[in-house]
């Protein structure tokens, strides 16, 4: 059996007990509620087929009396059901509870209820927030850590809590009556208000009534964006095509765990592990080894985290950038080395100042998407928690500085600003023309031009849940934020008072704004990656020229590697999308795991793509090997 037809299996819920409990309860075994089964699900149980229409009609006329009889009784009556032994073959759902009932209560942190004298909070003092209660098995904070997945055709809501649980609701209006107050504590949790048209405005913006309301948003600028999409000239297969991802090339690493990849565009790509550089050769169907290793010298070993977290390729990828924290679990650095491929050697160490005075930098970037591939370039962008600026190795009047004659060359701050207020940036990352895309740690993603880096031209609200990560298309038409627990889908277009397309780092965007979407892991798959099941790193597949249109998105989460495919993800009438309230979430994905925890994955550039394939090979890095797999046009499915 496939993994993709394993996980839908697993993604059933059968209402049939175990033997020993049809023994003990045989009347309460034969009822037969229709089965709950993921939209993904190709299976199906046979029905039984009694000996005549009127058993049926009986039968389900004292179903009905039973519980409807049942019901009357508990409060927010639901069917509990927790996914016993995961991650082995006999994995399963199992019912907890065949009738418990749920509630929401505000509560202190410390975990006393504001309505239950049995557990008051003895100070009467510390936050209040929203919990789940469902019977005497579970007890959570209402908050993205849930990973709530509710199906409204079947019922059911899907999440997690120290395990993998799900219910199922007896009628509609309970499964919307429970949706409805599940979002109002969520809103009241994430943001510190009651959940009112009010206090939306205020968190979202007047500019953002469609974040605040989704259902009411126009989408039809994610349509128009579908329409650029299949008219690219780089559309070589049909998008809503199946495809089948191959394993092509698998390399060990060499001189200790990989650490951070580094793909190049042109001839090789980069493997940063704890002793030096191992240097890999791009193929059409993958990356794969040269043989060549280079090993650190005691400039970097010095430091007190010698192994690199950033390595950025720079002239013709000729020469690497590399950061390395001043202290362990921390990203910000003082300066960075320079290190020259050809020769094997860190050519100097730069320092970071401003003014004649010494600065850190949490985050450095290329000046755009294809920079790296300019032998001339000579200047790159930086990032602290509240500055953002462009750095020159050359001088102030662009010469070329005599590293021979400096004991710490100082890098030149040509273009920038230092915020005084905490902005908090974690993250950023460039178009195709050098605008600017930051996250930050409340969530705010805002768009900077390439002539500006004092005053965002957008910045779009936070949804609660920090920035980790940022990506943009070459075109600047989308972004994509990570955080730990979604993945966020921003359309920028809009369209000016003079009925001109534009993109929100050309111009205010206004009120014209679309409602982004999120990208989930569904609670099953999310408590199999691992224990670190954060999503990291989200980037696009990976253009460098005008008029092509990146295909796929791909995020790491603990030993999974997620592959969305892009077109997908932006048609609105997606199945996926059914039903749904609030921000439209999608859930049709494909995974590539692997056995250890997942260092990086990112497609190679569109170039290595091949005629019969839709996409450039995708590299996935963990700490001991890198794996290249190549789509072919066959059946690869998102579900």
């Amino acid at each position: 059996m496939g993994a993709a037809e394993s996980r839908r299996r697993d993604l059933e819920i059968s209402d049939s007990e175990s033997d020993e409990e049809q023994q003990q309860q045989h009347s309460e075994s034969d009822e037969d509620y229709e089965e709950v089964k993921d939209h993904q699900s190709p299976i199906k149980t046979p029905p039984k087929t009694p000996s005549s229409v009127d058993q049926i009609e009986a039968k389900l006329k004292a179903l009905k009396l039973k519980y409807q009889s049942k019901n009357q009784s508990v409060k927010n009556p639901v069917k509990l059901y927790i996914f016993s032994a995961a991650n082995t073959a006999n994995s399963k759902w199992v019912v907890v509870d065949k009738l418990t009932s749920y509630s929401f209560v505000k509560t202190t942190s410390n975990g006393g209820d504001e309505d239950d004298e049995d557990e008051e909070d003895e100070d009467g003092d510390g936050d209040l927030y929203w919990f789940l209660k469902i019977g005497s098995k579970v007890r959570s904070t209402v908050d993205q850590q849930l990973q709530l997945k509710p199906t409204m055709d079947q019922l059911r809501v899907d999440f997690m809590s120290n395990g993998v649980y799900a219910m199922k609701f007896f009628s509609i209006e309970d499964y919307k009556a429970f949706i409805e107050q599940y979002e109002k504590c969520l809103f009241e949790n994430t943001y510190g208000f009651e959940c009112n048209d009010e206090n939306k405005a205020k968190v979202y913006g007047k500019d953002f009534v469609a974040w605040a309301n989704p259902e009411a948003a126009d989408d039809s600028m994610w349509e128009d964006a579908e329409d650029s999409f299949s008219n690219s000239p780089a559309f070589k297969t049909p998008v809503r095509g199946n495809h089948d991802l191959r394993e092509e090339f698998e390399e060990a690493a060499k001189g200790g765990s990989i650490k951070s990849l580094a793909l190049g565009a042109l001839d090789n790509s980069f493997l940063v592990s704890d002793s030096g550089i191992q240097v890999v050769k791009n193929f059409s169907h993958g990356i794969h080894g040269k043989g060549v290793y280079v090993n650190f010298d005691d400039a970097i070993k010095g430091h007190v985290e010698s192994t690199p977290r950033k390595a950025l390729l720079m002239k013709a990828e000729t020469n690497m950038l590399l950061m390395s924290p001043m202290t362990s679990g921390k990203p910000h650095t003082s300066g960075i080395h320079q290190f020259d491929i050809e020769t094997g050697k860190v050519v100097t160490e730069w320092k970071f100042a401003k003014d004649g005075t010494d600065i850190t930098m949490r985050d450095v970037t290329n000046d755009s998407k294809g920079a790296q591939m300019d032998p001339s370039g000579s200047t790159f962008l930086g990032l602290d928690d509240n500055r953002l600026c462009r750095w020159d190795m050359r001088d102030r009047h662009g010469i070329v500085q005599n590293l021979a004659d400096a004991n710490t060359p100082v890098l030149n701050w040509t273009q920038g600003h230092q915020f005084s207020r905490g902005t908090n940036f974690q993250c950023f990352a460039t178009t195709g023309d050098g605008s600017i895309v930051v996250g930050s740690l409340d969530g705010k993603i805002r768009l900077y031009s390439v002539s500006s880096m004092r005053q965002a031209k957008t910045a779009f609200p936070g949804l609660g849940s920090p920035i980790t990560h940022v990506d943009v298309t070459y075109d600047g038409k989308w972004i994509l934020g990570t955080t730990d627990t979604y993945l966020i889908l921003i359309c920028t277009l809009f369209t000016d008072k003079d009925g001109k397309s534009k993109t929100g780092f050309a111009g205010r965007m206004g009120n014209r704004i679309a409602a982004p979407r999120l990208l989930k892991l569904n609670p099953l798959d999310s408590h199999r990656a691992g224990m670190f099941n954060k999503f990291r790193g989200a980037q696009f597949s990976w253009v460098t020229e005008d008029g092509k249109q990146e295909r796929h998105l791909v995020a790491t989460v603990g030993k999974f590697s997620v592959i969305w495919n892009f077109q997908q993800v932006k048609d609105g009438s997606h199945e996926c999308y059914r039903n749904q309230v609030g921000l439209k979430s999608c859930y049709c994905y494909k995974i590539v795991p692997k056995d250890d925890s997942i260092v990086d994955s990112r497609f190679m550039h569109e170039k290595f793509a091949v005629s019969d394939s839709p996409e450039a090979p995708l590299v996935v890095a963990t700490p001991m090997k890198v794996s290249s797999f190549s789509i072919s046009s066959s059946r690869l499915s998102y579900a």
